[in-house]
């Protein structure tokens, strides 16, 4: 995928020279060790240490490596499956995480896929364990990186992104696919630790934030009931920004083992 400079007021494509990526007004990055490459600009971090923290990152790669990611990966597989879209897509995931995702996707459906996240720590994780995807920081909430119609597909998956961005970068014909949890995702778990079981939806709101630029196709919920130990537990609610309070943590080692939902609500835009 072609990225973009991301020094304000520049944004020309970047060119592989010697270890870095260079553009023509001579803006350079280098390209880590483990292949990524950091568009981060001062100006667009939000704190020192920007994104998600690494307690959070590791707890989602466990959650993904126990199998709980792989009824979400299905159900995108089966969305990108019903729609025409090049032999081999090029696929950006905004928000990409520590890309266990991303990269189950792109196992799945043969693509040149590109993750995109504001947390180091992630992008790291992901290059180090998927050096043959492409791994970029950056704010996608300021400027995606990314040349104009350069997705096939744009992923966001609980995530935040700008969505004049997302329409920018997304190809003539291409769909944009966003997933956030479901009203009922850790409803039984929240109920026990944190003391909040009632239902809290999130699509609608995001869906009404995209309608302007983007028109639904199809809408689905993807659940999946699974048995959690108190380790798992603990990963589900670190993974989804819950849980963090030591009173909370107590109630959670407390508990035995305990069916859990997992759902998420998606949407496949054009």
């Amino acid at each position: 995928m072609q990225l973009l400079c991301t020094v304000r007021g520049c944004a020309q494509p970047l060119a592989r020279a010697e270890g870095q990526l260079v553009c023509a007004r001579g803006h350079t990055y280098d390209v880590a060790r483990s292949g990524y490459v950091n568009l981060l600009q001062p100006q667009d971090r939000r704190s020192p240490r920007p994104g998600d923290a690494r307690p959070a990152i590791e707890a989602r790669r466990r959650l993904y490596e126990a199998g709980h990611g792989a009824p979400l990966v299905e159900a995108l597989a089966s969305q990108l499956a019903a729609c025409v879209l090049p032999a081999r897509p090029a696929i950006l995931d905004v928000g990409c995480g520590e890309g266990s995702l991303l990269a189950a996707l792109a196992a799945s459906v043969p693509s040149d896929a590109t993750g995109v996240d504001l947390s180091q720590p992630a992008i790291e994780l992901a290059a180090r364990r998927h050096p043959e995807l492409g791994w970029v920081i950056a704010n996608a909430d300021r400027f995606l990186p990314c040349a104009d119609g350069s997705a096939d597909v744009v992923l966001v998956v609980s995530a935040h992104a700008a969505p004049r961005e997302l329409r920018r970068v997304l190809a003539p014909g291409g769909r944009l696919v966003v997933v956030t949890p479901a009203a009922d995702d850790l409803i039984e778990l929240r109920a026990a630790v944190l003391g909040e079981g009632q239902q809290r939806p999130r699509i609608e709101r995001l869906l009404g934030e995209l309608a302007p630029l983007f028109g639904v196709e199809e809408q689905a919920t993807v659940r999946h009931v699974a048995e959690l130990d108190a380790a798992v537990a603990r990963d589900a609610l670190a993974a989804s920004y819950r849980g963090a309070r030591r009173s909370q943590q107590e109630r959670l080692t407390g508990l035995g083992p305990m069916r859990v939902t997992m759902s998420f609500d998606l949407a496949r835009l054009r």
